[in-house]
Protein backbone atom coordinates (compact mmCIF):
# COMPACT_ATOMS: atom_id res chain seq x y z
CA UNK A 1 0.00 0.00 0.00
CA UNK A 2 2.83 2.35 0.90
CA UNK A 3 4.54 1.70 -2.44
CA UNK A 4 1.37 2.57 -4.39
CA UNK A 5 0.93 5.77 -2.40
CA UNK A 6 4.53 6.76 -2.99
CA UNK A 7 4.26 6.11 -6.74
CA UNK A 8 1.04 8.11 -6.93
CA UNK A 9 2.61 10.96 -4.95
CA UNK A 10 5.60 11.08 -7.29
CA UNK A 11 3.31 11.04 -10.31
CA UNK A 12 1.38 14.01 -8.92
CA UNK A 13 4.65 15.86 -8.32
CA UNK A 14 5.90 15.09 -11.84
CA UNK A 15 2.60 16.21 -13.41
CA UNK A 16 2.68 19.53 -11.53
CA UNK A 17 6.37 19.91 -12.39
CA UNK A 18 5.59 19.37 -16.09
CA UNK A 19 2.76 21.90 -15.90
CA UNK A 20 5.04 24.39 -14.15
CA UNK A 21 7.79 23.92 -16.76
CA UNK A 22 5.29 24.31 -19.59
CA UNK A 23 3.83 27.48 -18.10
CA UNK A 24 7.34 28.85 -17.64
CA UNK A 25 8.12 28.07 -21.28
CA UNK A 26 4.99 29.91 -22.44
CA UNK A 27 5.53 32.89 -20.15
CA UNK A 28 9.30 33.31 -20.35
CA UNK A 29 10.57 31.77 -23.58
CA UNK A 30 7.56 32.46 -25.80
CA UNK A 31 5.92 35.18 -23.77
CA UNK A 32 6.60 38.06 -26.14
CA UNK A 33 5.56 36.05 -29.20
CA UNK A 34 2.30 34.86 -27.65
CA UNK A 35 1.48 38.32 -26.36
CA UNK A 36 1.93 39.70 -29.87
CA UNK A 37 -0.32 36.97 -31.29
CA UNK A 38 -2.96 37.72 -28.69
CA UNK A 39 -2.73 41.40 -29.52
CA UNK A 40 -3.18 40.68 -33.23
CA UNK A 41 -6.32 38.66 -32.41
CA UNK A 42 -7.88 41.67 -30.67
CA UNK A 43 -6.91 44.45 -33.08
CA UNK A 44 -6.74 45.20 -36.81
CA UNK A 45 -4.26 47.83 -37.93
CA UNK A 46 -3.53 49.88 -41.05
CA UNK A 47 -0.24 51.66 -41.71
CA UNK A 48 -0.38 55.31 -42.82
CA UNK A 49 2.53 56.28 -45.09
CA UNK A 50 4.73 59.12 -43.85
CA UNK A 51 5.39 62.11 -46.06
CA UNK A 52 8.80 61.49 -47.63
CA UNK A 53 11.45 64.17 -47.24
CA UNK A 54 12.35 66.37 -50.20
CA UNK A 55 15.51 66.16 -52.29
CA UNK A 56 16.65 69.72 -52.93
CA UNK A 57 19.30 70.97 -55.39
CA UNK A 58 22.22 73.07 -54.24
CA UNK A 59 20.46 76.20 -55.52
CA UNK A 60 17.28 75.49 -53.56
CA UNK A 61 14.97 73.85 -56.11
CA UNK A 62 13.05 70.65 -55.42
CA UNK A 63 14.31 67.71 -57.48
CA UNK A 64 12.39 65.03 -55.60
CA UNK A 65 9.20 66.02 -53.82
CA UNK A 66 5.80 64.75 -52.80
CA UNK A 67 2.41 65.46 -54.29
CA UNK A 68 -0.76 65.04 -52.27
CA UNK A 69 -3.13 62.25 -53.11
CA UNK A 70 -6.09 61.38 -50.93
CA UNK A 71 -7.88 58.31 -49.64
CA UNK A 72 -11.63 58.68 -49.07
CA UNK A 73 -12.69 56.50 -46.16
CA UNK A 74 -15.77 55.88 -44.04
CA UNK A 75 -15.92 55.48 -40.26
CA UNK A 76 -19.17 53.59 -39.87
CA UNK A 77 -20.03 54.36 -36.22
CA UNK A 78 -20.55 57.99 -37.34
CA UNK A 79 -22.25 57.22 -40.68
CA UNK A 80 -25.89 58.38 -40.82
CA UNK A 81 -26.61 58.68 -44.54
CA UNK A 82 -28.24 56.44 -47.12
CA UNK A 83 -25.89 53.88 -48.61
CA UNK A 84 -27.39 53.89 -52.12
CA UNK A 85 -27.40 57.66 -52.34
CA UNK A 86 -23.75 57.82 -51.29
CA UNK A 87 -22.80 55.18 -53.88
CA UNK A 88 -24.46 57.24 -56.64
CA UNK A 89 -22.34 60.23 -55.66
CA UNK A 90 -19.05 58.32 -55.46
CA UNK A 91 -19.46 56.05 -58.48
CA UNK A 92 -18.08 58.52 -61.10
CA UNK A 93 -14.87 58.96 -59.08
CA UNK A 94 -14.20 55.24 -58.83
CA UNK A 95 -14.94 55.01 -62.56
CA UNK A 96 -12.09 57.33 -63.41
CA UNK A 97 -9.59 55.55 -61.20
CA UNK A 98 -7.61 52.36 -61.80
CA UNK A 99 -8.27 50.09 -64.72
CA UNK A 100 -11.95 51.06 -65.27
CA UNK A 101 -11.88 53.26 -68.36
CA UNK A 102 -15.04 52.30 -70.28
CA UNK A 103 -18.72 52.95 -69.60
CA UNK A 104 -19.93 49.44 -70.20
CA UNK A 105 -22.98 48.65 -68.13
CA UNK A 106 -21.42 45.50 -66.66
CA UNK A 107 -18.37 47.36 -65.45
CA UNK A 108 -20.54 50.04 -63.94
CA UNK A 109 -22.61 47.43 -62.14
CA UNK A 110 -19.46 45.70 -60.84
CA UNK A 111 -18.20 48.98 -59.49
CA UNK A 112 -21.52 49.70 -57.81
CA UNK A 113 -21.50 46.25 -56.18
CA UNK A 114 -17.95 46.77 -54.93
CA UNK A 115 -18.91 50.03 -53.20
CA UNK A 116 -22.12 48.58 -51.81
CA UNK A 117 -20.22 45.61 -50.40
CA UNK A 118 -17.72 47.87 -48.65
CA UNK A 119 -20.47 50.00 -47.17
CA UNK A 120 -22.62 47.02 -46.13
CA UNK A 121 -20.07 44.69 -44.52
CA UNK A 122 -19.69 44.59 -40.74
CA UNK A 123 -16.62 46.75 -40.23
CA UNK A 124 -15.69 49.93 -38.41
CA UNK A 125 -13.50 51.50 -41.12
CA UNK A 126 -13.40 51.03 -44.91
CA UNK A 127 -11.28 52.50 -47.68
CA UNK A 128 -13.58 53.73 -50.47
CA UNK A 129 -11.46 55.49 -53.13
CA UNK A 130 -7.66 55.76 -53.34
CA UNK A 131 -5.29 58.15 -55.14
CA UNK A 132 -7.68 61.07 -55.42
CA UNK A 133 -6.25 64.39 -56.54
CA UNK A 134 -6.96 67.58 -54.62
CA UNK A 135 -9.40 68.56 -57.39
CA UNK A 136 -11.21 65.21 -57.06
CA UNK A 137 -11.37 65.66 -53.31
CA UNK A 138 -12.95 69.11 -53.64
CA UNK A 139 -15.44 67.84 -56.22
CA UNK A 140 -16.50 64.98 -53.94
CA UNK A 141 -17.11 67.48 -51.17
CA UNK A 142 -19.30 69.54 -53.49
CA UNK A 143 -21.23 66.46 -54.58
CA UNK A 144 -21.78 65.24 -51.05
CA UNK A 145 -22.68 68.76 -50.04
CA UNK A 146 -25.99 68.22 -51.81
CA UNK A 147 -26.72 65.54 -49.20
CA UNK A 148 -25.69 67.54 -46.17
CA UNK A 149 -23.74 70.58 -44.97
CA UNK A 150 -19.96 70.36 -45.40
CA UNK A 151 -17.61 70.48 -42.45
CA UNK A 152 -13.82 70.62 -42.14
CA UNK A 153 -11.82 68.33 -44.44
CA UNK A 154 -9.96 65.40 -43.01
CA UNK A 155 -11.66 64.89 -39.65
CA UNK A 156 -13.86 61.88 -39.00
CA UNK A 157 -17.57 62.71 -39.35
CA UNK A 158 -16.96 66.20 -40.72
CA UNK A 159 -18.34 65.86 -44.26
CA UNK A 160 -21.99 66.77 -44.26
CA UNK A 161 -24.88 65.59 -42.17
CA UNK A 162 -24.34 62.00 -43.30
CA UNK A 163 -21.15 61.98 -41.20
CA UNK A 164 -18.44 59.32 -41.06
CA UNK A 165 -16.62 60.34 -44.26
CA UNK A 166 -13.11 61.71 -44.24
CA UNK A 167 -9.95 62.10 -46.29
CA UNK A 168 -6.56 60.69 -45.39
CA UNK A 169 -3.49 62.08 -47.16
CA UNK A 170 -1.61 59.60 -49.36
CA UNK A 171 1.65 61.29 -50.36
CA UNK A 172 3.24 60.11 -53.62
CA UNK A 173 6.78 60.72 -54.89
CA UNK A 174 7.14 63.21 -57.71
CA UNK A 175 10.18 64.41 -59.69
CA UNK A 176 9.46 67.86 -61.21
CA UNK A 177 12.42 67.70 -63.60
CA UNK A 178 11.41 64.23 -64.90
CA UNK A 179 14.54 62.46 -66.20
CA UNK A 180 17.02 65.21 -65.28
CA UNK A 181 19.47 63.96 -62.63
CA UNK A 182 17.73 60.56 -62.69
CA UNK A 183 20.88 58.58 -61.95
CA UNK A 184 21.73 60.86 -59.03
CA UNK A 185 18.22 60.81 -57.57
CA UNK A 186 17.12 57.17 -58.01
CA UNK A 187 13.43 56.47 -57.42
CA UNK A 188 10.89 55.27 -54.84
CA UNK A 189 9.34 51.84 -55.34
CA UNK A 190 7.96 49.28 -52.90
CA UNK A 191 9.64 46.70 -50.71
CA UNK A 192 8.50 43.07 -50.31
CA UNK A 193 5.81 44.17 -47.84
CA UNK A 194 4.47 46.86 -50.18
CA UNK A 195 5.92 49.77 -48.20
CA UNK A 196 7.57 52.72 -50.01
CA UNK A 197 11.33 52.25 -50.36
CA UNK A 198 14.07 54.22 -52.10
CA UNK A 199 16.22 52.52 -54.71
CA UNK A 200 19.49 53.67 -56.30
CA UNK A 201 21.15 57.07 -56.03
CA UNK A 202 20.17 59.45 -53.24
CA UNK A 203 16.76 57.80 -52.71
CA UNK A 204 18.45 54.49 -51.94
CA UNK A 205 21.46 55.76 -49.97
CA UNK A 206 19.50 58.16 -47.77
CA UNK A 207 16.29 56.10 -47.60
CA UNK A 208 16.26 56.02 -43.78
CA UNK A 209 16.57 59.80 -43.60
CA UNK A 210 13.97 60.46 -46.29
CA UNK A 211 11.26 57.93 -45.52
CA UNK A 212 10.10 59.14 -42.09
CA UNK A 213 8.05 56.98 -39.71
CA UNK A 214 4.70 55.54 -40.75
CA UNK A 215 1.57 56.21 -38.73
CA UNK A 216 -1.12 53.65 -37.87
CA UNK A 217 -4.86 53.25 -37.60
CA UNK A 218 -5.89 50.60 -35.03
CA UNK A 219 -9.35 49.17 -34.29
CA UNK A 220 -10.50 46.54 -31.79
CA UNK A 221 -12.22 43.35 -32.95
CA UNK A 222 -14.06 40.47 -31.26
CA UNK A 223 -13.17 36.77 -31.03
CA UNK A 224 -14.82 36.12 -34.38
CA UNK A 225 -12.62 38.73 -36.07
CA UNK A 226 -15.46 41.25 -36.45
CA UNK A 227 -14.87 44.91 -35.53
CA UNK A 228 -16.35 46.06 -32.23
CA UNK A 229 -18.34 49.16 -33.16
CA UNK A 230 -17.97 50.68 -29.70
CA UNK A 231 -14.44 49.30 -29.24
CA UNK A 232 -11.11 51.05 -29.12
CA UNK A 233 -10.10 53.10 -32.17
CA UNK A 234 -6.64 54.71 -32.24
CA UNK A 235 -4.76 56.79 -34.78
CA UNK A 236 -1.00 57.49 -34.59
CA UNK A 237 0.09 60.33 -36.87
CA UNK A 238 2.97 59.60 -39.27
CA UNK A 239 6.26 61.50 -38.81
CA UNK A 240 7.57 63.05 -42.04
CA UNK A 241 11.05 62.29 -43.36
CA UNK A 242 14.02 64.63 -43.40
CA UNK A 243 15.00 66.69 -46.44
CA UNK A 244 18.31 66.06 -48.23
CA UNK A 245 20.06 69.06 -49.81
CA UNK A 246 22.37 68.18 -52.71
CA UNK A 247 25.56 69.71 -54.02
CA UNK A 248 24.10 69.52 -57.55
CA UNK A 249 23.80 72.84 -59.39
CA UNK A 250 20.61 72.71 -61.52
CA UNK A 251 21.97 75.04 -64.20
CA UNK A 252 25.17 73.03 -64.58
CA UNK A 253 23.22 69.77 -64.54
CA UNK A 254 20.91 70.99 -67.32
CA UNK A 255 23.90 72.27 -69.31
CA UNK A 256 25.77 68.98 -68.98
CA UNK A 257 22.78 66.88 -70.03
CA UNK A 258 22.12 69.07 -73.07
CA UNK A 259 25.78 68.95 -74.17
CA UNK A 260 26.00 65.21 -73.62
CA UNK A 261 22.89 64.58 -75.70
CA UNK A 262 24.33 66.64 -78.55
CA UNK A 263 27.64 64.75 -78.34
CA UNK A 264 25.93 61.36 -78.46
CA UNK A 265 24.17 62.37 -81.66
CA UNK A 266 27.18 64.12 -83.19
CA UNK A 267 29.64 61.30 -82.57
CA UNK A 268 27.18 58.41 -82.90
CA UNK A 269 27.99 57.01 -79.45
CA UNK A 270 25.96 54.26 -77.78
CA UNK A 271 26.20 55.80 -74.30
CA UNK A 272 27.91 58.59 -72.44
CA UNK A 273 28.76 60.07 -69.06
CA UNK A 274 29.83 63.42 -67.65
CA UNK A 275 30.66 64.02 -63.99
CA UNK A 276 31.88 67.31 -62.51
CA UNK A 277 33.33 67.65 -59.01
CA UNK A 278 34.82 70.38 -56.83
CA UNK A 279 38.32 68.96 -56.16
CA UNK A 280 38.71 70.92 -52.92
CA UNK A 281 35.84 69.27 -51.07
CA UNK A 282 34.49 66.42 -53.23
CA UNK A 283 31.12 68.05 -53.96
CA UNK A 284 29.47 66.62 -57.08
CA UNK A 285 28.34 69.64 -59.10
CA UNK A 286 26.71 67.66 -61.90
CA UNK A 287 26.45 64.05 -63.01
CA UNK A 288 24.75 62.91 -66.21
CA UNK A 289 24.55 59.54 -67.94
CA UNK A 290 22.69 58.39 -71.03
CA UNK A 291 20.64 56.36 -71.67
CA UNK A 292 18.62 57.25 -68.59
CA UNK A 293 14.99 57.07 -67.43
CA UNK A 294 12.14 59.04 -65.86
CA UNK A 295 11.92 58.18 -62.13
CA UNK A 296 8.24 59.23 -62.17
CA UNK A 297 7.55 56.24 -64.43
CA UNK A 298 10.52 53.98 -63.77
CA UNK A 299 8.43 50.86 -64.37
CA UNK A 300 8.17 51.72 -68.07
CA UNK A 301 11.95 51.48 -68.55
CA UNK A 302 14.36 48.57 -68.81
CA UNK A 303 15.81 47.92 -65.34
CA UNK A 304 19.30 47.92 -66.88
CA UNK A 305 19.22 51.73 -67.05
CA UNK A 306 18.50 52.18 -63.32
CA UNK A 307 22.13 51.86 -62.25
CA UNK A 308 24.35 54.92 -62.51
CA UNK A 309 27.15 53.83 -64.89
CA UNK A 310 29.52 56.48 -63.49
CA UNK A 311 29.73 54.53 -60.23
CA UNK A 312 28.62 51.01 -61.19
CA UNK A 313 30.16 50.23 -64.60
CA UNK A 314 33.85 49.45 -65.00
CA UNK A 315 36.07 50.08 -68.00
CA UNK A 316 39.73 50.17 -68.94
CA UNK A 317 40.67 53.87 -68.77
CA UNK A 318 43.37 53.92 -71.45
CA UNK A 319 45.66 56.93 -71.63
CA UNK A 320 43.90 59.00 -68.94
CA UNK A 321 45.47 56.52 -66.51
CA UNK A 322 48.95 57.61 -67.56
CA UNK A 323 48.85 60.71 -65.37
CA UNK A 324 48.43 58.56 -62.24
CA UNK A 325 51.32 56.22 -63.05
CA UNK A 326 53.55 59.14 -64.05
CA UNK A 327 52.63 61.00 -60.85
CA UNK A 328 53.61 57.92 -58.84
CA UNK A 329 56.96 57.62 -60.65
CA UNK A 330 57.68 61.34 -60.12
CA UNK A 331 56.73 61.23 -56.45
CA UNK A 332 58.88 58.17 -55.82
CA UNK A 333 61.86 59.84 -57.53
CA UNK A 334 62.02 57.07 -60.13
CA UNK A 335 61.94 59.65 -62.94
CA UNK A 336 62.04 63.43 -63.43
CA UNK A 337 60.01 65.43 -66.00
CA UNK A 338 63.08 65.62 -68.26
CA UNK A 339 64.23 62.01 -67.79
CA UNK A 340 64.60 60.42 -71.23
CA UNK A 341 63.53 56.97 -72.31
CA UNK A 342 66.47 54.91 -73.61
CA UNK A 343 64.46 52.29 -75.54
CA UNK A 344 61.62 54.29 -77.12
CA UNK A 345 62.94 54.36 -80.68
CA UNK A 346 60.62 51.49 -81.64
CA UNK A 347 58.07 48.98 -80.32
CA UNK A 348 58.87 47.34 -76.96
CA UNK A 349 59.04 43.54 -76.84
CA UNK A 350 57.90 41.86 -73.61
CA UNK A 351 57.81 38.09 -73.94
CA UNK A 352 55.44 37.30 -76.80
CA UNK A 353 53.85 40.77 -76.68
CA UNK A 354 54.86 43.79 -78.75
CA UNK A 355 53.88 47.18 -77.35
CA UNK A 356 53.41 49.96 -79.89
CA UNK A 357 52.49 53.63 -79.75
CA UNK A 358 48.93 54.58 -80.66
CA UNK A 359 50.03 56.48 -83.79
CA UNK A 360 52.94 54.20 -84.76
CA UNK A 361 55.33 57.13 -84.28
CA UNK A 362 58.42 56.49 -82.15
CA UNK A 363 60.45 59.18 -80.41
CA UNK A 364 63.92 58.01 -79.46
CA UNK A 365 64.92 59.57 -76.13
CA UNK A 366 61.42 60.95 -75.44
CA UNK A 367 61.22 62.83 -72.11
CA UNK A 368 58.63 62.03 -69.46
CA UNK A 369 56.92 65.38 -70.10
CA UNK A 370 56.64 64.61 -73.81
CA UNK A 371 55.46 61.10 -72.96
CA UNK A 372 52.35 62.64 -71.39
CA UNK A 373 51.98 65.35 -74.04
CA UNK A 374 52.11 62.88 -76.93
CA UNK A 375 50.56 59.98 -74.97
CA UNK A 376 53.53 57.74 -75.77
CA UNK A 377 52.94 54.13 -74.66
CA UNK A 378 56.60 53.16 -74.84
CA UNK A 379 57.57 56.11 -72.64
CA UNK A 380 55.01 54.95 -70.10
CA UNK A 381 56.47 51.42 -70.15
CA UNK A 382 59.79 53.04 -69.27
CA UNK A 383 58.21 54.98 -66.36
CA UNK A 384 56.41 51.84 -65.17
CA UNK A 385 59.63 49.83 -65.15
CA UNK A 386 61.42 52.53 -63.19
CA UNK A 387 58.58 52.58 -60.66
CA UNK A 388 58.27 48.80 -60.31
CA UNK A 389 55.28 46.57 -59.63
CA UNK A 390 55.30 46.91 -55.84
CA UNK A 391 55.35 50.70 -55.85
CA UNK A 392 52.82 50.89 -58.68
CA UNK A 393 50.31 48.88 -56.68
CA UNK A 394 51.04 50.97 -53.59
CA UNK A 395 50.42 54.29 -55.38
CA UNK A 396 47.34 53.08 -57.21
CA UNK A 397 45.95 52.21 -53.80
CA UNK A 398 46.80 55.70 -52.54
CA UNK A 399 44.88 57.18 -55.48
CA UNK A 400 41.90 55.00 -54.55
CA UNK A 401 42.11 52.64 -57.50
CA UNK A 402 40.77 49.22 -56.54
CA UNK A 403 38.59 50.66 -53.76
CA UNK A 404 35.10 52.14 -53.53
CA UNK A 405 35.16 55.93 -53.53
CA UNK A 406 32.63 56.06 -50.70
CA UNK A 407 30.28 58.37 -52.59
CA UNK A 408 26.81 58.68 -51.06
CA UNK A 409 24.96 57.09 -53.97
CA UNK A 410 23.59 53.55 -53.79
CA UNK A 411 24.97 50.70 -55.92
CA UNK A 412 28.61 51.77 -56.22
CA UNK A 413 30.94 49.11 -57.65
CA UNK A 414 34.52 48.67 -56.48
CA UNK A 415 36.65 46.78 -59.05
CA UNK A 416 39.75 45.41 -57.36
CA UNK A 417 43.33 45.25 -58.56
CA UNK A 418 44.96 42.02 -59.72
CA UNK A 419 46.86 40.04 -57.07
CA UNK A 420 49.86 38.99 -59.16
CA UNK A 421 51.77 41.46 -61.31
CA UNK A 422 54.13 40.28 -64.00
CA UNK A 423 56.29 42.44 -66.27
CA UNK A 424 53.59 42.62 -68.94
CA UNK A 425 50.97 43.61 -66.35
CA UNK A 426 53.07 46.55 -65.14
CA UNK A 427 53.70 47.59 -68.75
CA UNK A 428 50.07 47.54 -69.88
CA UNK A 429 48.78 49.13 -66.66
CA UNK A 430 51.21 52.02 -67.20
CA UNK A 431 49.10 53.10 -70.19
CA UNK A 432 45.70 52.10 -68.79
CA UNK A 433 45.07 48.60 -70.09
CA UNK A 434 44.49 45.48 -68.01
CA UNK A 435 43.15 47.54 -65.10
CA UNK A 436 39.47 48.32 -64.38
CA UNK A 437 38.08 51.54 -62.92
CA UNK A 438 34.82 53.45 -62.69
CA UNK A 439 34.44 57.00 -63.93
CA UNK A 440 34.08 58.18 -60.32
CA UNK A 441 37.35 56.51 -59.35
CA UNK A 442 39.18 58.25 -62.18
CA UNK A 443 37.56 61.59 -61.34
CA UNK A 444 38.55 61.32 -57.68
CA UNK A 445 42.12 60.29 -58.51
CA UNK A 446 42.67 63.20 -60.91
CA UNK A 447 40.92 65.45 -58.38
CA UNK A 448 43.76 64.63 -56.00
CA UNK A 449 46.23 66.02 -58.55
CA UNK A 450 44.07 69.13 -58.92
CA UNK A 451 43.97 69.90 -55.18
CA UNK A 452 47.67 69.36 -54.51
CA UNK A 453 47.84 65.63 -53.85
CA UNK A 454 45.09 64.69 -51.35
CA UNK A 455 42.34 62.18 -52.14
CA UNK A 456 38.86 63.48 -51.21
CA UNK A 457 35.74 61.35 -50.76
CA UNK A 458 33.15 62.54 -53.33
CA UNK A 459 29.64 63.32 -52.11
CA UNK A 460 26.36 64.37 -53.74
CA UNK A 461 24.56 65.54 -50.57
CA UNK A 462 25.46 68.73 -48.75
CA UNK A 463 23.22 68.60 -45.68
CA UNK A 464 20.19 67.04 -43.98
CA UNK A 465 17.28 69.24 -42.90
CA UNK A 466 15.15 68.12 -39.95
CA UNK A 467 12.38 70.51 -38.89
CA UNK A 468 14.38 73.49 -40.08
CA UNK A 469 17.63 72.41 -38.40
CA UNK A 470 20.48 71.82 -40.85
CA UNK A 471 23.06 69.09 -40.31
CA UNK A 472 26.01 69.58 -42.65
CA UNK A 473 27.66 66.56 -44.25
CA UNK A 474 31.35 66.85 -43.53
CA UNK A 475 33.99 66.60 -46.23
CA UNK A 476 36.06 63.45 -45.77
CA UNK A 477 39.71 63.52 -46.80
CA UNK A 478 41.68 60.40 -47.45
CA UNK A 479 45.44 59.93 -47.49
CA UNK A 480 47.86 62.10 -49.39
CA UNK A 481 48.59 60.32 -52.66
CA UNK A 482 51.49 62.50 -53.82
CA UNK A 483 53.30 65.63 -52.66
CA UNK A 484 52.27 69.15 -53.65
CA UNK A 485 55.48 69.37 -55.71
CA UNK A 486 54.58 66.22 -57.63
CA UNK A 487 50.98 67.39 -58.16
CA UNK A 488 52.28 70.68 -59.59
CA UNK A 489 54.72 68.87 -61.89
CA UNK A 490 52.11 66.48 -63.32
CA UNK A 491 49.69 69.41 -63.67
CA UNK A 492 52.20 71.18 -65.94
CA UNK A 493 52.54 68.01 -68.02
CA UNK A 494 48.73 67.89 -68.38
CA UNK A 495 48.64 71.54 -69.38
CA UNK A 496 51.20 70.70 -72.06
CA UNK A 497 49.01 67.81 -73.22
CA UNK A 498 46.13 70.28 -73.78
CA UNK A 499 48.27 72.94 -75.46
CA UNK A 500 50.32 70.62 -77.69
CA UNK A 501 48.32 67.39 -77.79
CA UNK A 502 45.93 66.01 -80.38
CA UNK A 503 42.90 67.81 -78.92
CA UNK A 504 44.41 71.31 -78.87
CA UNK A 505 42.08 72.44 -81.68
CA UNK A 506 39.07 72.26 -79.34
CA UNK A 507 40.55 73.90 -76.23
CA UNK A 508 39.12 77.29 -75.14
CA UNK A 509 41.56 80.10 -75.86
CA UNK A 510 43.09 82.07 -73.02
CA UNK A 511 42.64 79.48 -70.27
CA UNK A 512 45.24 77.20 -68.69
CA UNK A 513 43.56 73.79 -68.63
CA UNK A 514 45.12 70.55 -67.39
CA UNK A 515 43.80 67.43 -69.06
CA UNK A 516 44.44 64.10 -70.70
CA UNK A 517 42.64 62.14 -73.40
CA UNK A 518 42.02 58.43 -73.31
CA UNK A 519 41.07 55.85 -75.94
CA UNK A 520 40.62 52.31 -74.72
CA UNK A 521 39.62 49.20 -76.60
CA UNK A 522 36.76 47.20 -75.12
CA UNK A 523 37.68 43.72 -73.86
CA UNK A 524 35.34 41.04 -75.24
CA UNK A 525 35.62 37.30 -74.45
CA UNK A 526 39.33 37.37 -73.64
CA UNK A 527 40.43 39.74 -76.40
CA UNK A 528 39.97 43.38 -77.43
CA UNK A 529 37.33 44.42 -79.94
CA UNK A 530 39.17 45.72 -83.00
CA UNK A 531 36.63 48.47 -83.74
CA UNK A 532 34.76 49.52 -80.60
CA UNK A 533 36.38 51.91 -78.13
CA UNK A 534 35.65 53.96 -75.03
CA UNK A 535 36.75 57.56 -75.55
CA UNK A 536 37.36 59.75 -72.51
CA UNK A 537 38.89 62.98 -71.30
CA UNK A 538 39.64 63.98 -67.72
CA UNK A 539 40.99 67.28 -66.52
CA UNK A 540 40.55 70.41 -64.42
CA UNK A 541 40.44 74.18 -64.82
CA UNK A 542 41.83 76.71 -64.26
CA UNK A 543 45.03 74.72 -63.85
CA UNK A 544 46.56 77.05 -61.25
CA UNK A 545 43.45 77.23 -59.01
CA UNK A 546 40.96 74.57 -60.12
CA UNK A 547 37.27 75.39 -59.85
CA UNK A 548 36.26 71.95 -61.08
CA UNK A 549 37.53 68.58 -62.21
CA UNK A 550 35.52 66.83 -64.93
CA UNK A 551 35.45 63.52 -66.77
CA UNK A 552 33.66 62.95 -70.09
CA UNK A 553 33.24 59.46 -71.50
CA UNK A 554 31.63 58.18 -74.71
CA UNK A 555 31.08 54.51 -75.35
CA UNK A 556 31.54 53.21 -78.90
CA UNK A 557 31.61 56.50 -80.83
CA UNK A 558 31.22 55.82 -84.57
CA UNK A 559 32.42 59.11 -86.06
CA UNK A 560 35.92 58.54 -84.68
CA UNK A 561 37.32 56.05 -82.16
CA UNK A 562 39.70 58.60 -80.62
CA UNK A 563 39.12 60.47 -77.37
CA UNK A 564 40.88 63.52 -78.81
CA UNK A 565 38.19 63.84 -81.51
CA UNK A 566 35.09 63.01 -79.43
CA UNK A 567 35.32 63.10 -75.62
CA UNK A 568 37.82 65.98 -75.54
CA UNK A 569 35.70 68.41 -77.65
CA UNK A 570 32.73 67.57 -75.41
CA UNK A 571 34.83 68.34 -72.32
CA UNK A 572 36.04 71.66 -73.73
CA UNK A 573 32.55 72.67 -74.85
CA UNK A 574 31.18 72.21 -71.34
CA UNK A 575 34.26 73.75 -69.69
CA UNK A 576 34.01 76.95 -71.74
CA UNK A 577 30.39 77.49 -70.64
CA UNK A 578 31.23 76.66 -67.01
CA UNK A 579 34.09 79.16 -66.89
CA UNK A 580 31.78 81.88 -68.23
CA UNK A 581 28.99 80.85 -65.82
CA UNK A 582 31.34 81.20 -62.85
CA UNK A 583 32.73 84.48 -64.16
CA UNK A 584 36.28 83.19 -64.62
CA UNK A 585 38.10 85.38 -67.11
CA UNK A 586 40.74 84.13 -69.56
CA UNK A 587 44.26 84.30 -68.17
CA UNK A 588 46.82 86.62 -69.63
Amino acid sequence: MNIRLKVFSWLVVLVFLAIWVRLGYWQIVRGAELAARAESQHFDSLDIAARRGKIISGDGEVLGGTIDKYLLYIYKPHFSGKTEELVDKLLPFVWREGEIKTEEKEKKEETRKMLMEKLSRESVWESLIKNLSAADRDEIIREIGEIGEIGEIGEIGEIGEIGGLGFEGQPQRFYPEASMSAHVLGFVGSDAAGRPKGYFGIEGYYDRELRGVSGRLRQEKDAGGNPILVGSYQEVEPRPGRDVVLTIDRYVQALVEAELKKALEKYGAAAGEVVIMDPTNGSIIASASFPNYDPNEFGKFDSKVYRNPAISETYEPGSTFKVLVMAAALNEGAVEPETKCDFCGGPVQIGKYLIRTWDEKYRDGVSMSDTIIHSDNTGMVFAGRKLGAEKMVEYLGKFGIGKATGIDLQEEAAPGLREKWGEIDVATASFGQGVAVTSMQMLRAVGAIANGGVVIVPHAAKSILDKGVERRIETKSGDRAVSKKTADAITEMMVGAVVEGEAKFAAPKGYRIAGKTGTAQIPVAGHYDSEKTIASFVGFAPASNPKFVMITKLREPTSSPWGSETAAPLWFSIAKKLLLYWGISPEE
